[in-house]
């Protein structure tokens, strides 16, 4: 993994954390598979810290330049399901 998280230099630590973290869980839903649950809980402290669509395409498209991973279907993905349980495995 050679590649930057994007971030804001508005945002405080724990919020460059938070997105970080969230980013990392993308990154499992296409590595190894998330649970629904532990996904959805960090794609919600995503949004209180991007509230804005615009910006949330923005860092999306940005970590997908980077990584190669795609947020947007994951996240498709986990809103599709229902089971908090149920795990989330992307193909690359």
């Amino acid at each position: 993994m050679d590649y930057s998280y994007p971030f804001s230099i508005d945002w405080s630590t724990d919020e460059i954390v938070d997105v970080v973290t969230f980013f990392e869980g993308i990154e499992m839903a296409y590595e190894k598979g998330i649970k629904r649950g532990n996904l959805m809980a960090r794609y919600r402290r995503f949004k209180e810290v991007v509230p804005s669509i615009a910006e949330e395409k923005t860092y999306f498209r940005e970590f997908e330049e980077e990584s190669g991973y795609a947020s947007f279907p994951v996240i498709k993905e986990m809103k599709a399901k229902t089971d908090d349980e149920e795990t989330i495995r992307m193909k690359k």
